[in-house]
This record gives C-alpha cells, structure tokens and sequence, in this order.
C-alpha cells in the first residue's frame, strides 16, 4: 500500500486498556491528523471483507428492474413516501455515475424508527424475503459489525484527543447511521453525454480517465469503506496530489467527515476524495458512522479551538446531504429543527 495511507491493526481497540492500545490510539490519531485516510484490518467482523461473504451484500444488484423500483425514493418515484432511504437509479446525465440503495438504522434496529414526520427518521424500503432469500439477515449482520468498528474508532479519538473515553456514546445511542451498497457501471459510450471536459475526465498515469464518483469530503464523522478489489477510489494528500487507495482484501479503508474535523478544532482532518472509472464494474460498501438526529453538537472542551453555536445533527445532515444528485429535489421537505426546540426533541425522541 502507498506509504501515504497507513494499514493498522486494531484488534487492541477492542480490549482493555494496554500499551498496545496506547500505540494503537496514536497511530490512528497521526492518520486522523495527517492524510485524514487509513485501512484498518483484524477486528471483530473483519471476515465480512473477503470476495464472498461482499458478494452476499451485493446480490441486491442482481433483482429484476420491478424488484428495484419497489425501493426507489420519493424524488424518483412520486407515488413512494420514503424521502432519504432506498434506491437511487443511474442518472446518465450526472458526473457520479452509479445506482444504489440507502439503509438505516431500522435494517439491524427494528425498533429505531420513529412515528414522528422526520424523513431521517423514517424505515428503510427493503427487499422482501422472497425475493432476496437470507440477505436482509446479512446486511443486519454487517451494519451491526460496522456500528461496532465505528464506536471502537470514536473512543479511539476520544483518547487521542485527551477526552474522556465514552464522550462521544451518548450522541450515538439510537444513531441513523447509513450503510449504502453502490454500483458504478461502466458508462455507456452511445449515452450521449460528453465526458472530455475537466468536469468528467483526468489524466491518471498517462491515460485519460473518467470521473464516476464526483469530488467531495464526506460530511459526517466517520466513514467505513469495504470495497471490491477494483482499484478506482482516490484521496488528495498532504501535498495536494491524488493518490490510489488500493482496495485490499481483508481492510476497511477509514475516511473521516467534516463534522469530525470542524468538532475536533481542525485535529482530525476530513480528506477530499473522487472515484474515477476502473476497467470494470466496481461495487462499492460504504458505511456512514452518525448521531442521533436530535444530538446536540457543542464545542468539545478542547483547547484552541473556535467556538461556535450549538446545533443538531439532522439539520447539519439535512442541509449538507441533498446537495449530493441521488438526493436532487428534496431539500424542501424537511425544515430546521434547530437546537433548544426542546418539545420537538422530546417527541421524536426514545
């Protein structure tokens, strides 16, 4: 793997205090601090990341059209009530170029949903059994797997950062966070779209390739990344420069978000980064480590840091998520909540 994206052991993670805890906390904090990118291997769930037990996940690619279009999302399906979880279809026209499905909490909670009208709070549209035999057992498995990772991760940095260890648990407890399982096609060259322009295309190792996945830094916290074996995910480093994030077998590549890095007073860096297209089809498996929609983020008693006001996380996460295209034409369907709306936080709350 490139020396500039470090692959840690973090089996420690998962134990009682130790030094070989300590040296683990600090090498995951030098890549929270520096690149912002690392891959992380030999924890509790790691048999998920081989070739095989992915292939369970994905088998949702291969339902018929009519499967599909039974999980589609409101903004693609007026007749549907579901606004944020479900499907997203190809959209030839756009740079990120993939179709997938959103899940959350309630695909491994059952009981976190809510009846209140925040779409953030609202189930996920699965496939029935019948047509998809055993995978809705499959994904509970893994999103719970992940949930583990990314609580591991947390207090991790909560230990790096000199916080107390649990500091951040409460405002996970009854999290939404989302598992996304995403297939970016090879795009169709009689599609009638122009990919020679900088929007669309790079030149990667003296050939020109094509953007599938648009530029960005993830907004949240932590993200959780299995993929494929197919090479095609990038990050800019320090010196600015786009590298290869090479999809091992076995590791989970760990990003962190913009929340994190804005929380932590710059401690953590949330790294830019792109897919352009491989040879192939490429799956993709992120899983998005979040809050409670209600929870309330405050300055964290760190030292030099910028204050700021107080706000929660669902209106953070509205307001930054349907800006992506899958989500194009919602924005409108939730209004801010806004901190210290105490009776609305006591409603739509366990």
């Amino acid at each position: 793997m490139t020396p500039d994206i470090e692959t840690l052991g973090i089996a420690a993670l998962f134990g009682p205090p130790s030094p070989a805890r300590d040296h683990t906390d600090a090498r995951i904090m030098a890549a929270a601090a520096g690149i912002g990118f690392m891959a992380v291997r030999n924890f509790p769930g790691d048999d998920w990341l081989t070739p095989d037990k992915r292939a369970q996940l994905l088998r949702i690619f291969a339902l018929p059209d009519a499967e599909k279009q039974k999980l589609l999302r409101w903004n693609f399906d007026r007749t549907k009530k579901n606004v944020y979880r479900g499907w997203f279809p190809l959209q030839p026209t756009a740079v990120s170029y993939k179709e997938g499905i959103d899940m959350g909490p309630d695909l491994a909670h059952a009981a976190d949903i809510s009846a209140c009208d925040d779409p953030l709070r609202e189930p996920t549209p699965l496939p029935a059994e019948e047509a998809l035999p055993g995978w809705r057992r499959a994904a509970a498995d893994y999103y719970r797997a992940m949930e583990a990772v990314g609580n591991a991760l947390m207090r991790s940095i909560a230990r790096g950062l000199g916080l107390p260890e649990p500091i951040f648990d409460g405002y996970f407890e009854h999290g939404i966070s989302t598992l996304r399982l995403i297939r970016y096609p090879l795009r169709d060259a009689n599609a009638g779209v122009d990919t020679s322009g900088p929007e669309f295309s790079i030149v990667h190792k003296g050939e020109t390739r094509t953007i599938i996945g648009r530029e960005h830094a993830d907004s949240g916290f932590v993200t959780l990344l299995a993929q494929d074996g197919v090479e095609g995910l990038q990050a800019k480093n320090l010196a600015g420069e786009w590298i290869d994030v090479p999809p091992a077998d076995g590791t989970l590549t760990v990003n962190f978000g913009q929340l994190l890095e804005r929380w932590t007073g710059g401690r953590v860096r949330a790294t830019r980064h792109r897919v352009i297209a491989p040879k192939t089809v490429r799956f993709s498996i992120p899983f998005f480590y979040e809050p409670r929609v209600d929870a309330e983020i405050a300055p964290l008693p760190l030292s030099d840091t910028e204050p700021f006001e107080p706000f929660l996380y669902g209106d953070y996460l509205w307001d930054s998520a349907t800006n992506f295209v899958e989500m194009s034409g919602i924005k409108h369907l939730r209004q801010p909540r806004r901190a210290g709306k105490r009776q609305w936080r006591l409603a739509c709350t366990r």
